[in-house]
């Protein structure tokens, strides 16, 4: 049989680490936690409940993630977010897995907790995530915020019952507050690959967003959250549009501002 390390990266999170190291428990061999320095009671919770404790500077959540897996004993890796847990079907299926492991990676649905709701709808579900992996077919890729699993061309790939329980957000603040966070990330990697944006990318975007979520991924049945849900992300779709095109302005000015002082603009050289 062989043996799983769960392995979870960490920053402030002593609201939800200890349920999520319980969870895991009953079907590791090994708990592995990278934490990007934590000032809260993380540390303390984590070793308390026998988990192994590192600590790097946050990179992106990306190379943070493949950080971790690399501090793994064992080649087959559970990587959960500090704020999951596993529920109880979910642990029975992965321990059936474990007995056999016809697959070099597993899909889960995820269930995601809003503002105290669980959410079945809009882009939030099924959600599905390959989060249980042999590392030696598959690693962590794609933008360092929107990371996946990517396996490799020769895995194969199978399906677990039950779902990762997600406590995404305890309020709407967090939730706008999160907007802007990840919108600005997410610029940032757009810019770095070679995105564009225009005023029609980002109305088409955002309104596409909403329409997608709340419509025809039925938003609506999660009734006012559900409506939340759709209006932010389509508001962090707008923010990163915006924030993208800043950064592409800038670039082509070539490090000049440009001001409007009544009807005339001024440019001002910015000091080297």
């Amino acid at each position: 049989m062989p043996k799983i390390s769960a392995v979870i990266i960490t920053y402030n999170e002593e609201r939800n680490i200890e349920r999520c190291i319980k969870s895991v428990l009953s079907v590791v061999d090994e708990v592995v936690v990278v934490d990007s320095f934590s000032t809260d009671r993380t540390e303390a919770i984590c070793r308390s409940l026998g988990a192994t404790f590192h600590q790097h500077a946050f990179e992106g959540y990306r190379d943070q993630k493949n950080y971790a897996v690399q501090l793994a004993s064992f080649d087959y890796i559970l990587s959960l977010d500090a704020d999951e847990a596993l529920s109880e079907e979910l642990k029975q299926s992965i321990l059936a897995a474990k007995n056999t492991w016809d697959f070099d990676g597993y899909y889960s649905n995820r269930l995601n907790n809003y503002c105290g709701q669980w959410i079945y709808h809009s882009n939030w579900y099924p959600d599905r995530k390959i989060r249980l992996f042999d590392r030696r077919k598959g690693a962590w890729g794609g933008l360092n915020i929107h990371e996946t699993v990517r396996m490799s061309k020769d895995a194969k790939v199978g399906y677990l019952t039950g779902d990762i329980l997600h406590w995404t957000l305890a309020s709407y603040e967090e939730h706008v507050d999160k907007a802007n966070r990840f919108s600005t990330i997410s610029a940032k990697e757009y810019h770095r690959i070679g995105k564009r944006s225009s005023i029609l990318k980002i109305v088409v975007n955002s309104g596409w967003h909403f329409l997608k979520a709340y419509v025809l991924r039925l938003g609506f049945l999660d009734g006012y959250n559900g409506f939340v849900i759709s209006a932010l992300s389509a508001y962090t779709c707008f923010l990163k549009y915006v924030k993208l095109r800043r950064l592409i302005l800038a670039d082509r000015n070539g490090g000049v501002k440009t001001t409007v002082l009544g009807r005339k603009k001024k440019e001002i050289q910015i000091a080297s």
